[in-house]
This record gives structure tokens, C-alpha cells and sequence, in this order.
């Protein structure tokens, strides 16, 4: 059954090699992405089933053995994670049938989309640092590309920038490998998780530091987070819509996974540090969305405000609080993409994304004004919506652990958000729309308010069904939080 954990990587990246062999025609590498696209959300799902089902999997490529082969390994949170992903990539490649240009489509938009879909599996279900490098770059590599297809001056000063600080993490990530292969002879993260233990603190600490600097910034993190709504208001939609949901929580997952299964040595310095961050970065994301008048860039500050949060259970470091990130990047990668899906909507209808320049949209699109409004109160956190229960989570988990700084912290930027989104809600859709507004060339068609439609239906689900899917976050948190199944699953008896 090992199977499943490779399908993740392996359709995405045979769908772009079809699309690269039917280059020519562009009509066929559509089918094949929307194909693709179904057939990752179906291997992504069953995936999840078998690992719920029955535990941790685990595959050696080339039956090398660990630590010295190549190692997927899919627990609960990378299986959850890659669920998500396949859920987020079906969405966005109807959205993109619906919306990307001829030009787009002709460079190779649907190779990009599946090459980066395969990058963001890859660096859930890898078991070792190295390969956790590797799919990075493939996933710089392709965002890279996507950010700066269609060559207009916006996108290539974003594409510049983006790359240029991710190209900073990749040196950080890249130097902390070398030293951990310098000291234990492996990269695989079981491996180092054993071996760690007995290492010196001062390595240790210096080690921490620099992949807590190379994930904070792929997860921009504070004050690592300046380059992000540089970039995200800049490319097409469909693009922004993936990036939102998909880059920065790989980030996330990156240190979740390193500081709860390797640098665990020093939690009063390492998680600490990580807690101050996470509140610097609620505060500094929500106050440069309250200033902003353009669609796009609220939702991008929004972006590291909500990181925050994300990070702020692995701060806590205690179960409760772990199982609470889980969940709250699993609402927010929803949640995020419909946001920026809407935007688009908003967009092709009113023809601007500046906040001054609309209005009237809910008399005229009343639906477009309650999709708005389920993954705007989510994201606030308004109940019953799945953003309470996850802000609940942690600040229960922040009240148990003694830490009421971080959980006012956190209550008063869900209060900023509320206000941003209010102000999106009264300029876009309540007030009247201005004489001069600028008018859509065409509507907006039906592949557009599917993929939206469909993600605010799963998010007032996950809030229906909140116990079941927390009950799962609950599962990933304790296998990251006593990790010597993971490690049995891995090295089996050799430690």
C-alpha cells in the first residue's frame, strides 16, 4: 500500500511532462492539468485514508535503507497537509481553466501549476532535510516562473524580490545542512532526531537558529515577512489564490516538523523565541492590512498575520496547542486561497481591486457578497465558522500554559482583522458604487464561482464538523509531540 505515498509526487509530475509534450496545443494541456488536478485531490485523499486508517507509512526509494536512502514518510500531519494541497490545486486549476490567457497558457502555465503542486507534496512527504532542500528550490523554481509569466513590469519588480529573499533562505537551509551532515553523517530527520539528542547545546542551538531563519522566511515570518506582499498582489489570480494557500505553509510545516521532532533540546530558548515571533508577526501583518486600500494587498498582509497564529501553538508546545496550529493552518490554507479566488471575481465584475474605486457589488451580486462574507467572518473568527474554533484552540492552550500575553495578543489582532474585513465588506460591496467606476469587459464565468463556491461550502463544513477534524489534528499533534513512533516507522531498530 506504500503506493499511496508516492502518488502525491509522481501525477502532478507526470502531468507536466504531458503538458510539456503536448505543448503545441494548448487546449489538451488544459484537460490534462484539470485531469491531473482531480487525480492529485484523489490520491492526496486515499492517502489520508490509509494513513488514518493505519498508522504511519513509510517508503524507502530504491529499498536503500534509512538513513542513508531516500525516505517519504506520511504521518498524519504530512497526509492532512498533502489533502489539503490536492484540495487547493483541483480548485485553483478550474479557477485557471476559466481565467488564464492564451499567452500564459502557450508558456506553460499548467506544466508550472503541476511542477509546483508535486514541489509542495514532495516537501510534505520527505523524510530527510536534504530532499526537504530539493523540493524547495523545485517549488522556488516553478513560483519563481509563475509569478513572472506574462513579462509586465508589476510582476517582474514582485518576481524580483520574491526571489531574491528566498534565494537568502535557501543559502541559510542550505549552510544548516551542511553543518548537520558535518556532525551526524545524515540528513534524515529520524536520524538526526536520535542523534541530537546528545549533541552539544551550543551546536545545537546555532543549527536551531539557522533553520528557524531559513523557514521564517519561506513562512514569513517577523521580520522576515517584507517580501511577501511585495510580490502576492502581483501575478494573475488563480497564481496569487495557489501561492497564498500553498508557499508560506510550507514554511509552517517546515518548522513544525524540525522543532518537534529535532530541536527539542532547549524549549525554553527555542520555542520561547518562536512564541515572540509569532506575536510580532500577528501584530505587524494586521497592521499593515488596516492600512492598505487595495484588495490583493490586505489579503497579503493578512497572509503573515495569520502566520502568527500558526505558529503560536508551536510557541506553547504542548499538545493541545500543536493539535490547534495543525488545525488552524488547515482552515487558513481554505480559507486564504477562496479569499484571493473572490478577489478575482471582484476583479473580472468590477474591473479594479482599489477598495475606492468599487462598491455596490452586493445589491448587484448578492452571492458574491456571501461568499465573501463566510471566508472574511472565518478568517476573523467569528463563529460558528472554522476560524473560532481554531483561535479557540489556542487560546485555550495559551490560558493552560500560563502564557495570557500571547493569548491577548492574539484576541486583539482578531479584532483588527474583523475591521479589515469590514472595511473590504463596506467599500466592495455595502456602499454605493462611484460614478466612474470602471467596467468588466465580460461576466464572470461558471469556472470561476465553482472553485469558490466549493471552498466556502468546506469551510462552514469544518466548522459543522469541527470535533471529527479536530479529533485528526489532535492524532497529528501527539505523533509530533511523541515522536518515537515516527522514528520507529522510519529507522525501524537502528538507532
Amino acid at each position: 500500500m506504500t503506493v499511496r505515498v508516492v502518488l502525491p509526487i509522481l501525477i502532478p509530475l507526470a502531468v507536466a511532462t504531458a503538458c510539456l509534450l503536448a505543448w503545441r496545443w494548448r487546449r489538451l494541456q488544459r484537460v490534462l492539468a484539470l485531469t491531473g488536478a482531480g487525480g492529485h485531490l484523489a490520491a492526496s485523499l486515499w492517502l489520508l485514508e490509509e494513513v488514518s486508517a493505519r498508522g504511519i507509512q513509510v517508503v524507502q526509494v530504491g529499498n536503500w535503507p534509512a538513513p542513508f536512502g531516500i525516505t517519504l514518510v506520511a504521518d498524519l500531519l504530512a497526509a492532512m497537509m498533502v489533502a489539503v494541497t490536492g484540495l487547493i490545486g483541483a480548485a485553483v486549476a478550474v479557477y485557471s481553466a476559466a481565467t488564464v490567457d492564451p499567452r500564459r497558457e502557450a508558456f506553460g502555465y499548467y506544466l508550472l501549476l503541476h511542477i509546483l503542486l508535486a514541489g509542495v507534496s514532495g516537501s510534505f512527504l520527505t523524510g530527510d532535510l536534504f530532499n526537504l532542500y530539493v523540493w524547495f528550490e523545485v517549488m522556488l523554481i516553478a513560483s519563481f516562473v509563475l509569478m513572472a509569466l506574462g513579462g509586465e513590469r508589476g510582476q517582474i519588480e514582485g518576481a524580483f524580490k520574491y526571489v531574491t529573499i528566498n534565494l537568502l533562505s535557501s543559502a541559510l537551509f542550505l549552510a544548516a545542512v551542511g553543518l548537520l551532515y558535518g556532525s551526524t553523517g545524515a540528513l534524515n530527520m529520524a536520524h538526526l532526531a536520535v542523534h541530537l539528542r546528545d549533541t552539544p547545546s551550543g551546536l545545537s542551538t546555532v543549527l536551531a537558529m539557522l533553520l528557524l531563519a531559513a523557514f521564517g522566511i519561506k513562512a514569513a515570518v517577523f521580520p522576515l515577512f517584507f517580501w511577501l506582499p511585495a510580490s502576492y498582489h502581483t501575478p494573475p489570480t488563480a497564481v496569487a489564490a495557489l501561492f497564498a494557500g500553498l508557499l508560506t505553509k510550507v514554511g509552517v510545516y517546515a518548522l513544525i516538523r524540525v522543532f518537534t521532532l529535532i530541536f527539542v533540546q532547549q524549549p525554553a530558548l527555542t520555542h520561547q523565541l518562536i512564541l515572540v515571533l509569532a506575536g510580532l508577526t500577528m501584530v505587524t501583518g494586521v497592521l499593515g492590512a488596516v492600512a492598505q486600500d487595495d484588495f490583493r494587498r490586505i489579503l497579503s498582509f493578512h497572509i503573515i498575520s495569520q502566520i502568527g497564529y500558526m505558529i503560536m501553538g508551536l510557541g506553547l508546545f504542548t499538545p493541545l496547542a500543536v493539535a490547534a496550529s495543525v488545525f488552524y493552518v488547515v482552515h487558513h490554507m481554505i480559507v486564504k486561497t477562496n479569499l484571493f479566488l473572490i478577489s478575482g471575481l471582484v476583479h473580472r465584475l468590477s474591473g479594479s481591486y482599489d477598495l475606492k474605486s468599487l462598491g455596490g457589488l452586493y445589491s448587484a451580486r448578492p452571492l458574491l457578497g456571501v461568499l465573501f462574507l463566510v471566508p472574511a467572518l472565518s478568517l476573523a473568527g467569528l463563529p460558528p465558522l472554522s476560524g473560532f474554533f481554531a483561535k479557540l484552540f489556542l487560546v485555550k492552550a495559551g490560558l493552560a500554559g500560563g502564557s495570557g500575553w500571547i493569548v491577548a495578543v492574539a484576541l486583539v489582532v482578531s479584532l483588527l482583522t474583523l475591521l479589515s474585513m469590514m472595511k473590504i465588506w463596506g467599500e466592495v460591496f455595502w456602499k454605493s458604487g462611484p460614478a466612474n467606476a470602471p467596467e468588466s469587459t465580460a461576466p464572470a464565468p461558471l469556472g470561476m464561482w465553482l472553485p469558490a463556491v466549493l471552498l466556502a461550502l468546506i469551510t462552514l463544513a469544518i466548522g459543522a464538523a469541527v470535533g471529527p477534524v479536530f479529533e485528526l489534528a489532535a492524532r497529528a499533534a501527539e505523533q509530533l509531540m511523541f515522536p518515537d513512533t515516527y522514528i520507529q516507522a522510519v529507522l525501524g531498530g537502528k538507532t
